[in-house]
């Protein structure tokens, strides 16, 4: 089998295998899959952000929880699933883009800060406005019902959260190939040179976290009718933690980094229950030797041994134009 058949084979497999898990698991296990595809959605959109425009944000829980609360308040109102779907990313979408105005001014940690102050400022929000979101009591939150297709049962509402996956999925890997991505880059590496190539540095800037944002929004609206219910706690600081490690984890800058790193945060405490009351420390660990040993993270490393890999199996006709000089490749891989 040549080799870009491969990846399209364990792709075919993998996504067989999505396809095929509501017959295979128990409730549960279908509950936590979908929460797999929820949180990926929101990494995808903190991907974007963080690892390809380059801009620091601690505000993607609340965002998340923007998007919740958006359906939560409109389906009771009459509103259907897919107009309430798109009116939270729209609303995220706004809020992001006023909310990157600071880092056309602050970089790094100080963008850090003020992302995170919104963040704090969200969960008060939800927290001490009663009348509007529940305040501690939250709110209930039902399935949906789409053009008389109901998906208030777990493996209905799996395949809705896995069709919104892919579909979100195949628009963010056209953007990154588009110009738009190139400039995302571009920002991240050097918003100087940036600049000085045309690039218009505040524009991206903006949609960077506004897309970003967005994406966060449409996260929370699938999360509340998941869990039916929300209440603040739901979407504090932690949240926006949990996602920047699965960003991070999986591999910032990578398409694929946001999938893996919430399989990561997701499955893996699961799987670490037989240690009883040891597993988040377990789980702790592991996460910290992975980014001691690998700070590009799983898709990174993989990608290093993938290439690895290829250099060991090329065939010795490309390794020059002739066996009296060493080739290019053999200087570089010689210590």
């Amino acid at each position: 089998m040549t080799r870009p058949g491969l990846p399209v084979l364990a792709g075919i497999v993998l996504l067989g295998g999505l396809v095929a898990a509501p017959f295979l698991l128990k409730p549960y296990g279908i509950y936590i899959l979908t929460l797999w595809a929820v949180m990926s959605i929101a990494a995808l959109g903190l991907n974007l952000t963080l690892g390809y425009a380059g801009q620091v944000s601690l505000a993607q829980a609340a965002f998340v929880g923007i998007g919740a609360y958006t359906v939560a308040l409109l389906l009771p109102m009459g509103w259907p699933f897919p107009l309430a779907f798109l009116a939270a990313g729209l609303l995220c979408f706004g809020v992001g883009w006023l909310l990157g105005y600071p880092a056309l001014r602050v970089q790094h940690h100080y963008l850090a800060f003020v992302t995170l102050a919104f963040s704090t400022l969200a969960f008060l929000v939800m927290r001490n406005e009663q009348w509007l979101t529940g305040g501690i009591y939250g709110l209930q939150v039902q399935r949906p019902v789409i053009l008389g297709w109901s998906a208030r049962r777990a493996p209905e509402f799996y395949y809705l959260t896995l069709g919104t996956l892919a579909v979100l999925s195949i628009a963010v890997w056209w953007m990154i190939r588009s110009p738009w991505g190139r400039a995302f880059t571009a920002l991240r590496e050097n918003p100087l040179r940036a600049l000085s190539l045309g690039v218009d540095t505040r524009r991206y800037t903006l949609l960077a976290f506004a897309i970003g944002s967005g994406l966060g929004g449409l996260s929370g609206a699938l999360y509340a009718p998941l869990v039916q219910f929300i209440e603040p706690n739901a979407f504090a600081l932690g949240l926006s933690l949990s996602i920047l490690l699965m960003v991070i984890v999986g591999g910032a800058g990578y398409f694929l980094g946001p999938f893996v790193g919430a399989l990561v945060s997701v499955l893996l405490p699961e799987w670490l229950r037989f240690t009883a009351g040891y597993y988040l420390m377990a789980y702790a660990v592991i996460v910290m030797l992975l980014l001691a040993f690998s700070p590009t993270g799983i898709v990174g490393l993989a990608d290093r041994w993938l290439q690895a890999w290829r250099a060991k199996a090329a065939p010795d006709s490309e390794a020059g134009p002739s066996p009296a000089a060493p080739s290019p490749t053999a200087m570089e891989t010689t210590p």
